[in-house]
């Protein structure tokens, strides 16, 4: 009798372990698959970026910095899903290029931890989904700061890595016109969700870039403050 009982004890703690088991391969294995999916997007939109850049320097391999995109790009190519926009006057006016429905201004590359990602030009609830996107400031590669936030879904993609970060570290920027700028990570810390100092500071005309993501705990904000080397 008190071995059956221990046999049948025994059999439904396995059963339960085989449960769990399999429960938390599930879990690893979703977490796994959508991270997966989310890195092959967003190198489509890189790709689609990339795209975009080289037709430009191609229909003007004699622009320079100082042209507006506006003056460079041919405003009938369409690079994937990019989408022309139509004057009222029958004309056509240079359109952005397009990533899952939303307008991209840039590509951010972050070699230390293997980042490469399209920018957004608004950072919404659903743009955040997808990318990584500008929240405030005046633009990619402009002079002054300019805040680009990114989710940290603790799972390799997007800003969750920007933990392993440190002061010295390098982050590339491309805008639309082709140009790419070295900017260098001069100041990282954590600091309340409530806290909104890090948005607005005098670079004394230099070009700035801020990054703002979620600490694992989702407690606070890891900023990472960077400048143009």
């Amino acid at each position: 009798m008190f071995n059956s009982k221990y046999s049948k004890l025994l059999t439904t703690l396995l059963v339960i372990a085989i449960i769990a088991v399999l429960g938390i391969l599930i879990f690893v294995g979703i977490n796994w698959y959508k991270a997966y999916m989310t890195e092959s997007d967003v190198d489509a939109g890189v790709d689609q970026f990339d795209g975009y850049i080289n037709n430009t320097i191609a229909k003007n391999p004699n622009s320079n910095e100082e042209n507006n995109i506006a003056d460079l790009v041919d405003p009938d190519i369409d690079v994937n899903n990019t989408v022309t926009n139509t004057s009222g006057n029958g004309g056509t006016t240079a359109s952005k290029p397009k990533y899952k429905g939303f307008n991209m201004v840039g590509k951010i590359e972050i070699p230390k931890i293997k980042l490469s990602c399209p920018v957004l030009e608004t950072a919404t609830d659903s743009a955040i989904e997808v990318a990584v996107a500008v929240l405030s400031g005046p633009g990619v590669n402009q002079v002054g700061n300019t805040l680009i936030i990114g989710h940290n879904y603790r799972n390799g993609t997007f800003f969750s890595n920007n933990k392993k970060l440190e002061v010295g570290d390098k982050i590339y920027l491309t805008d639309l016109s082709g140009k790419k700028i070295t900017y260098k990570i001069t100041k990282k810390y954590k600091t309340s969700t409530s806290d909104a100092d890090y948005m607005l500071r005098d670079t004394k005309g230099k070009r700035e870039i801020t990054l703002s993501t979620c600490t694992d705990d989702s407690k606070q904000r890891l900023i990472l403050w960077a400048e143009e080397t």
